[in-house]
């Protein structure tokens, strides 16, 4: 069968991407989504799902279809070829390290849930909403105990605070490898692994909105546990999320409670000891039944991201904000973003965001809203004339408003 992903790759080689050759080799992969009216600048919130994705949720109803009780043979390889691919994208060292979740914030709930006692937790103001409202709602039930870390005056964060904090006292430090409001990119992570192993601490570090977006080192990070989905970047759709979780924890003796039959070591002997015996490794953190066709769902997008290579698209992607930035500079808007210190999105500030988004969307062009800001995300799809005059609907709102 044609594999159009690794035939664009191939044609592509090893040159950087240019508007050309993306028009030439990688669009037409993605041309049920680009049929579509309008300009599409909210990648960073759901990104364009490949022709490939269809056909490959299609194979896994198939197998249904057609194997019925047997297709579980062929689910269960396509669950660990989806380990796989997550641990590649994010240099996990082994794919049992990577535990399949319907959402970063089930990932979140099973990393409290396993944590003895009424464990201190540290966490930003800045982490997205799933994330905030489940530590709070934790908080209020008194499982944990919880200290918030503030933004300074710019809505930026420092993880000196953090660090500080860790020091002070705390069982788990939760932030943000890239901040899902400003784009900030929180550096020093690895420094903040360290303050935080030295105090007895463990870090958790949701990635949502960095895998994908540049390469992603879990290892060199030495974070404890890292959430994210696939949603985004990964264009994979919703409930396709997992759970990292380091081959240091898995060995320390950390029991899940967070459980189903799929967490023991022969989930099809059906035996029912009155004491549990888990799966070996990250096996032990799986649940019941899983969702097995989020794993056909979410394939292209990652084959994609590796094939493609996320550095290539990384630099690509800074050109497609630097461009952009420019073009809204030329509108009189100013931008934050585009560079090294920020994901993959801009910001624009509004006190009237929400509004504008909704403005825009009239004039054709989708963005969104967080609080005060405006977020725009190009990716490597967008067309420089898009660019173009999604910029000057943008000026004549922002000048008009």
């Amino acid at each position: 069968m044609k594999d159009s992903i690794a035939e664009a790759a191939a044609a592509l080689g090893s040159e950087p991407l240019t508007e050309e050759n993306v028009a030439r080799h990688i669009a037409p992969l993605f041309s049920r989504a680009l049929d579509s009216q309008g300009i599409y600048l909210a990648n960073h919130s759901l990104g364009r799902p490949l022709d490939q994705t269809a056909l490959d949720v299609a194979e896994a109803v198939r197998l249904w279809e057609t194997r019925l009780g047997d297709a579980w043979d062929d689910w269960l390889v396509e669950r660990e070829a989806f380990r796989g691919r997550l641990a590649r994208l994010i240099n996990a060292p082994r794919p049992d390290c990577v535990v399949p979740k319907t959402s970063a914030g089930q990932g979140l709930r099973t990393v409290l849930n396993a944590l003895p006692g009424r464990p201190r937790v540290i966490a930003t103001r800045g982490e997205f909403d799933s994330v905030d409202i489940i530590l709070k709602q934790y908080a209020a039930r008194e499982r944990i105990q919880l200290r918030w870390i503030e933004a300074n005056e710019n809505s930026y964060f420092d993880l000196e605070h953090l660090s500080s904090a860790a020091f002070a006292g705390a069982d788990l430090v939760v932030v943000s490898h890239v901040m899902f409001v400003t784009g900030q990119v929180m550096r020093g992570l690895p420094e903040l692994a360290n303050a935080c192993h030295a105090n007895g601490a463990r870090l958790l570090v949701d990635a949502y909105h960095s895998v994908g977006v540049f390469p992603v080192d879990a290892a060199s990070m030495s974070a404890d546990f890292l959430i994210g989905g696939s949603y985004k970047y990964l264009r994979g759709g919703p409930g396709a999320g997992y759970l990292y979780i380091a081959p240091q924890v898995l060995s320390s003796g950390l029991e899940p409670l967070d459980v189903g039959w799929f967490a023991k070591g022969d989930p099809f002997g059906f035996e029912r000891p009155d004491i549990n015996s888990w799966a070996a490794g990250g096996d032990a953190f799986l649940e019941s039944t899983p969702p097995v066709l989020t794993y056909y769902q979410a394939r292209a997008g990652q084959r994609f991201a590796l094939g493609i290579g996320v550095e290539r698209f990384r630099t690509y992607g800074l050109d497609r904000l630097g461009r952009l930035k420019q073009h809204l500079a030329d509108q009189g808007v100013t931008a934050s973003g585009g560079d090294s210190g920020h994901g993959a999105f801009l910001t624009v500030p509004h006190p009237e965001a929400g509004s504008i988004c909704r403005e825009l969307a009239e004039r054709g062009v989708q963005a969104d809203a967080r609080g005060g800001l405006l977020r725009i995300c190009p990716d490597c799809l967008t067309r420089e004339e898009e660019m173009i005059r999604a910029a000057q609907a943008m000026g004549c709102l922002l000048r008009t408003s």
